[in-house]
């Protein structure tokens, strides 16, 4: 099969970490993902929890040799010409799976072919190849391009994943601090940002500020950051609870552009869940409660794959009792909404 033209680009992405409703925790990951025909090649596959090998957390030796690898200026990492394109989000090891795929050169293009989940040192293409994926041919010097100004730095720059928490409730702020600390993120607590350097401050991604904070702080904390040169999200807790606090937090250092996420709008009011997906995907909505003794109740209330466009999902009655919330999340993406009354 020839390879037709495909524009080549590189764009931020991240896999969303987080606390699930089962205790368990999802590793926050940010990383460089490969947009080939102006869309995320991720979104072309099947709905895969992977990340490229170009992520942001490790070493720059390390990120450097794959960089290197892509634009074949060392030995393929397999066997037959194969390079990984996507791996797992939690380890680095073949046996968890990853798409490979041949990269070779024609003529000052670069094409990309025989896309594959590959489990082992051999491809399996009858059984596990992605048929309809590629092969792509990327113009030369457009590839060369992008994947050169990764070796500048500038590339992994882009991504600020620290959190300033603020707020009066301590030890509702250690956990939740303790909570990203354990996915990835770096946190730090404060109930007043005056007096920190400006080279401190533009060290964070988010802010988030506890519900006891006025809008009196919340604007002198923006003043600060603006002053400082600093462009943060900025996060007005919706509840103590970690979970939902987490995700909120995950959803605000999401500065992808829109068409470049899986999950893009989640409401809910009466009785039933908006939701917007851009590609098809697995979507799993949770909902979190508050009850009179404050106390913290999660239940799923879907796990299905979405196609495109809007949908809605009705809610049972546990759903809407009390003080609740919902968690929506994608491979990559999460959102939160109250339940609107």
């Amino acid at each position: 099969m020839s390879a037709e033209y495909a524009t080549f680009g590189l764009a931020p992405a991240m896999r969303a970490g987080g606390v699930l409703s089962n205790g368990d925790v999802q590793v926050h990951r940010d990383f460089v993902d490969f947009i080939v025909n102006g869309r995320p090649l991720l979104f072309q596959l099947s709905d895969l929890d992977a990340v490229s090998p170009l992520a942001a957390d490790i070493p720059p030796a390390i990120f450097t040799d794959h960089v290197k690898s892509l634009l074949m200026e060392a030995d393929a990492p397999l066997a037959h010409g194969r390079y990984v394109i996507y791996g797992c989000p939690e380890c680095e090891g073949l046996e968890c799976g990853a798409v490979t795929a041949v990269i070779e050169r024609a003529g000052t293009d670069f094409v990309w072919r025989d896309f594959a989940w590959q489990t082992d040192e051999r491809a399996d293409l009858e059984l596990n190849g992605y048929h309809g994926i590629g092969p792509f041919r990327f113009d030369g010097d457009e590839y060369r391009a992008a994947l050169g100004q990764l070796l500048d730095g500038a590339a992994r720059s882009v991504r600020r994943h620290r959190v300033l928490l603020i707020g009066a409730r301590v030890a509702v702020l250690a956990k939740l601090a303790a909570a990203l600390r354990t996915i990835g993120i770096g946190a730090d607590i404060t109930d007043d940002a005056s007096g920190v350097s400006a080279e401190e401050l533009r060290r964070y991604g988010a802010v988030a500020f506890g519900r006891a904070v006025d809008e009196n702080q919340q604007a002198a904390v923006r003043s600060q950051f603006e002053q400082a040169g600093a462009d943060p999200a900025y996060v007005e807790g919706l509840a103590p609870i970690i979970p939902v606090l987490v995700a909120q937090i995950e959803a605000a250092l999401d500065r992808s552009p829109q068409e470049q996420r899986r999950l893009t709008g989640l409401a809910a009011a009466d009785g039933e869940a908006g939701l917007e997906v851009t590609s098809t995907c697995r979507v799993q909505l949770t909902a979190y409660r508050l009850d009179r003794l404050y106390r913290t109740h999660a239940h799923e209330v879907f796990d299905d794959i979405l196609g495109p466009g809007r949908h809605r999902v009705p809610l049972d009655h546990r759903a809407k009792k009390g003080e609740s919330f919902l968690v929506a999340r994608t491979t990559g993406s999460v959102l939160v909404a109250p339940m609107a009354r």
